[in-house]
């Protein structure tokens, strides 16, 4: 609805000096996002007061009116499906699997008119709720540092890391690639939104979601935030989404709307000797990692960063059990920690060679199409 009010003594002579001033408000409504109603008001205010002409008055209604229009747009753009949203933004790239599996929460929303989120799970919080296995979580750029003090536990007799020239046919690995019991589910936007993601603001958040202040709970709360909020390294550009609309909108703004997503397939969850059964694929030389963090709702560590390659990797283990993992190499090691487990395991020095890394399932690569 608008509402517009224009106050002015009308010239008489061309080129007179006139005092004008007019308010525009604006206030629109979102319609429902299915049972709840999100009210959204802008109020605009413009004064004016000297104008040398009418011409002038009529420029400015004119910028008004089409600044009114694209507000128009923009609210309107947050009450879409996920589905319209990811289309809208992705038109020739189909929502993956793994994507798939966090939207609709089940029972959204609660039933008696409450407002119960089922994309919320504290079970996101336990401590094992991802194994390391062959499939290393690198999002944040302590995460090999950690490892290396045993922070992340890191699984014994399993290939982690390996050369970028390993990656061929025949090449023979022991893998295991766990599934994630992670089951946050995104929130809508406007919700996660709501939502306060700070350090400053731990303690609201974990007074929210009923978790205590020294249960292990709250200790990844804090540390998943404290990641997000660590400066980026030197080459790389990080966002932590809390929300599929935000998780989408980076990724687009760093490859554009034409791209590919990716994430790591595997049959069966047995560690085992794995075998390159296909010649491995480029899949691309610029990308945005997306890793899956442990918090109460879907929150994503997502990151570009420069001199990596990525490649798609089919797999057969010893029992039959076939996999299409999703390979990172990072060609540029010169600013890493000379502490890293990588460096550890493979025995080499920052900056020597290309260091490669599989990506645990639920994660997402993105790479321009």
């Amino acid at each position: 609805m608008f509402l517009l009010l224009c106050l002015y003594d009308c010239p008489k002579i061309k080129g007179r000096r006139i005092k004008l001033q007019y308010v525009l408000v604006l206030s629109t409504f979102a319609s429902e996002f299915k049972s709840y109603k999100y009210k959204h008001s802008l109020h605009y205010t413009l004064s004016i007061s000297e104008f040398t002409t009418m011409e002038h008055f009529r420029f400015i209604f004119l910028s008004s009116f089409l600044y009114v229009i694209l507000l128009v747009g923009v609210f309107a753009s947050e009450d879409v499906s996920w589905e319209t949203y990811w289309q809208s933004a992705l038109p020739k790239t189909p929502i993956p699997q793994a994507v798939q599996e966090l939207l609709h929460p089940e029972n959204w929303p609660g039933t008696e008119g409450k407002r119960t989120y089922t994309g919320i799970s504290k079970d996101a919080l336990n401590i094992n709720t991802i194994q390391s296995g062959s499939a290393f979580p690198t999002a944040g750029p302590e995460s090999y540092a950690k490892a290396a003090t045993g922070k992340i536990p890191v699984e014994q007799d399993v290939t982690t890391f390996f050369f970028e020239k390993d990656l061929h046919l025949g090449k023979k690995m022991t893998l295991h690639f766990p599934k994630t019991t992670n089951n946050a589910k995104f929130l809508p936007r406007l919700v996660a939104r709501a939502q306060p993601f700070s350090s400053s603001k731990l303690p609201e958040i974990l007074n929210r979601f009923s978790l205590k202040p020294e249960s292990a709970e709250a200790e990844i709360v804090k540390q998943t935030i404290e990641e997000c909020e660590e400066p980026s390294i030197e080459g790389e550009d990080k966002y932590c989404a809390t929300s599929l609309e935000s998780l989408v909108d980076f990724s687009v703004s760093k490859l554009g709307k034409y791209a590919e997503v990716f994430s790591t397939k595997v049959d069966g969850e047995n560690k085992q000797e794995y075998r390159i059964a296909r010649r491995v694929e480029k899949i691309g030389e610029r990308s945005v990692v997306c890793h899956k963090q442990k918090y109460v709702y879907a929150v994503f560590y997502c990151h570009e960063i420069r001199s990596t390659r990525a490649y798609k990797v089919s797999l057969v283990g010893a029992d039959g059990t076939k996999a299409e993992a999703v390979a990172v190499c990072h060609s540029d090691t010169r600013k890493w920690n000379i502490k890293l487990l990588a460096f550890q395991l493979l025995k080499v020095k920052p900056g020597t060679v290309p260091i490669c890394h599989f990506l645990p399932s639920g994660n997402l690569l993105w790479v321009p199409n």
